[in-house]
């Protein structure tokens, strides 16, 4: 009988040290889950920011912003424009 009990107790005292073991692992398993669900959220704003970014710089009038003011390109007067026809050929520079 005290063989059992003995037997018993041990049994007992491994289960509680394997649920406070797991017990352990689980909250830093969430810790871990907070942390990147945290990181998650901060990529997915700097991401709606870059959008947001992208969208500004491929308006027209910030387009033609830099053009004038950055480039200094100016829109050509009437006389300085030619109409060409057929395929378009591109001009490599050494």
């Amino acid at each position: 009988m005290i063989r059992l009990n003995l037997v018993l107790l041990l049994v007992a005292v491994l289960s509680a040290l394997a649920a406070v073991t797991a017990q352990h692992r689980a909250r830093g398993l969430v810790i871990d889950l907070e942390k990147e669900e945290k990181t998650t959220q901060q990529l997915n704003e700097e991401w709606r920011q870059l959008q947001t970014e992208q969208s500004t710089y491929a308006m027209l009038p910030h387009i033609e912003n830099v053009a004038t003011r950055r480039l200094r390109m100016q829109v050509p007067v009437a006389g300085q424009v030619q109409m060409v026809d057929g395929p378009v050929r591109t001009v490599s520079r050494p």
